[in-house]
């Protein structure tokens, strides 16, 4: 959700500016734009649409000449997408330029009072408003400056800026919204992401919330915002720069799909030795898990997808008593969390704010927070009690598709651990489910092959108004994920139900033609399913049925019968969730939609 980028050193700003936000296009944006000095002044070009367009804009401007510059992408939240609502924004007649991520919850005072002032604004934003504060509260020591306005803002932010007479210089700070520095030889790079400085640095610095960064192309400091200075350590970045590339494939959402094998096998493997699942992550030891009261799974999204998922398999298998609760509810709601409660957040990004702040109210009452997040040293996972990383590397399309299977398996595994720990798993019982969660990257790739069957049958709905996806248990949870995949990326009215709830409401919309996806693989369960699908069936339903193992009578009432692998009930969501994922993905391509950036989504949802 937005992105900035920043470059100090002695190359040419813009294009490395333009190339850091194209690599942060994943996170959702409506408008881009840049600002450069050139010692003298300071330039800015910005649009609304995409990077493109920018780029068209830079095109007629001619070059930009200038070795420091910031960067933009926006995701609209105050003012519509229009020019004058992009970023930069300028403050105190072209002294301050800002470009921010995030969102300032008191911005119609500040604004009242800076107009009263005298600064007059042009855009609707509330970012506009933070460029006339720094202004005014510019008295030359910039992060005298930038403390200043940081104590009298409340919400969100990550801000990097530029001042007229500092041109050697740039400004940066963040609250609840990720902000990373990057160290080059003679340069110096800023970015709310990793995958925008990869092609330049693999060294960068994490800012903290509160913290100040003064960049120049030959030294970064850090300060506190009581103006002291901070000694921070340097992160080394691991990835492969080329998987965050798309390596051929038409978008990253098929390329990591087709990538679910590697990343489940990444997972699963270093956790699982001879045959016992190794989870040296978890600092609770056994009498530590005996004495859990409740677990609290919170999470957003598909990541509260998984957590329903682990709710029925950490109770199956533990029976240790689970909620889950979407992050944005939680601390709303007054939780009753206890001291000795354990509470497991997920978040591909790890920087999810609804998620965070869910993190910080359980470990508040008390709780042993546990996160499962796929982004290296990210703000949940350097706040939680102990971190399980999901091997899933970068993950660009909007919609998940591996950073989802990872995290299901690191669901298992804890489960597993879980119920060792309470002696509810017999190291026989442990084996077996080993080899079981061993086979999935297998069996997983197998599913990967069903590309023509699924692209055909998405050709046959593409033109429907309405989809239902139906299950029971496990199968419901990933009748959840299934319906907003559609949605997300297809743009189509698509809606999940526990099958047995159909009689109580929902069967009144079903009419002929009404394509219904009926996933029926839990094995005691599948009677019940089964007469759910007669019942969509009699309504004129067209079915298409997931079913695991041989069930013959299924072909009677379904349209369309998806066959998947056999493995143990609980990890069936690993191979359910796959011709779920390729059909939704054909679907939006038979539609003419934009399957890595769809429309009004962010990647990280860093802002309430």
């Amino acid at each position: 959700m937005c992105g900035i980028v920043g470059y100090i050193g002695a190359n040419s700003a813009s294009p490395i500016l333009v190339d850091g936000l194209r690599k942060l296009e994943y996170r959702g944006y409506d408008s881009a734009g840049i600002a450069v000095s050139n010692g003298e002044h300071i330039d800015v070009i910005k649009t609304k649409g995409r990077i493109a367009q920018l780029e068209e804009k830079l095109a007629a401007f001619g070059k930009l000449e200038g070795h420091v510059g910031i960067g933009h992408t926006r995701w609209a939240t105050h003012g519509a997408p229009t020019d004058e609502n992009a970023h930069p924004h300028i403050g105190g007649g072209g002294r301050v330029t800002i470009v921010h991520n995030g969102i300032i919850e008191n911005y119609i005072e500040l604004k009242n009072n800076l107009m009263e002032k005298g600064c007059v604004f042009v855009s609707q934003t509330d970012t506009e408003v933070l460029a006339h504060l720094f202004d005014l509260y510019y008295n030359g020591d910039p992060v005298e400056t930038m403390a200043a306005v940081m104590g009298n803002v409340r919400g969100s932010y990550a801000v990097a800026v530029l001042v007229a007479d500092r041109p050697n210089e740039i400004i940066a700070a963040k609250k609840d919204s990720p902000l990373i520095v990057g160290k080059g030889k003679g340069e110096n790079f800023l970015a709310s992401d990793i995958p925008a400085m990869l092609n330049y640095t693999r060294d960068c610095w994490l800012l903290e919330d509160g913290e100040i960064a003064i960049l120049k192309k030959d030294r970064v400091r850090f300060y506190d915002s009581n103006r002291n200075l901070v000694k921070k350590s340097l992160f080394h970045v691991d990835w492969d720069a080329q998987s965050a590339e798309k390596g051929g494939y038409r978008h990253f959402m098929k390329k990591e799909i087709d990538e679910q094998p590697k990343a489940v096998r990444d997972t699963l493997s270093p956790h699982i030795k001879n045959s016992v699942v190794d989870l040296p992550e978890l600092s609770l030891s056994d009498e530590d898990i005996k004495k859990i009261g409740k677990i609290h799974i919170v999470a957003c999204g598909s990541a509260w997808h998984v957590g329903v998922a682990a709710k029925y398999i950490i109770e199956r298998d533990a029976e240790i008593p689970c909620e889950v609760d979407l992050a944005s509810e939680f601390r709303y709601r007054n939780p009753i969390v206890k001291k000795g409660d354990l509470c497991i957040v997920i978040s591909q990004s790890g920087e999810t704010a609804d998620t965070l702040a869910a993190l910080r109210e359980a470990k508040r009452r008390g709780a042993h927070v546990v996160s499962i997040v796929n982004v290296v040293a990210s703000t949940i996972a350097r706040e939680s009690d102990d971190v399980i990383y999901t091997m899933a590397g970068p993950e660009i399309a909007v919609a998940t598709t591996k950073a989802f299977s990872a995290q299901l398996c690191v669901v298992y595994l804890l489960a597993i651990r879980l119920s060792r720990a309470l002696g509810r798993m017999s190291e026989k019982r442990e084996a077996e489910r080993c080899k079981k969660l061993l086979a999935l990257p297998e069996q997983i790739e197998g599913l990967l092959s069903m590309d023509d069957e699924l692209k055909e049958l998405a050709s046959k709905f593409k033109d429907t108004k309405t989809v239902f996806f139906i299950g029971r248990g496990l199968d419901y949870a990933i009748s959840l994920e299934g319906s907003l995949k559609l949605k997300e990326i297809s743009y189509i009215q698509s809606e999940a139900y526990a099958a047995g709830e159909l009689k109580h409401g929902t069967i009144s919309l079903i009419e002929e033609g009404t394509p219904v996806f009926a996933i029926a693989t839990q094995r005691e369960l599948f009677e019940k399913t089964l007469g759910n699908i007669k019942e969509v069936k009699a309504r004129g339903a067209k079915v298409a049925a997931l079913i695991s193992g041989d069930h013959p009578e299924v072909d009677e009432f379904a349209d369309y019968v998806i066959h998947l692998p056999q493995t143990h009930s609980d990890y069936m969501p690993s191979l359910d969730v796959v011709p779920l994922q390729i059909f939704a993905y054909y679907m939006a391509l038979e539609r003419g939609c934009d399957v890595d950036k769809p429309r009004n989504l962010a990647k990280s949802v860093t802002v309430e």
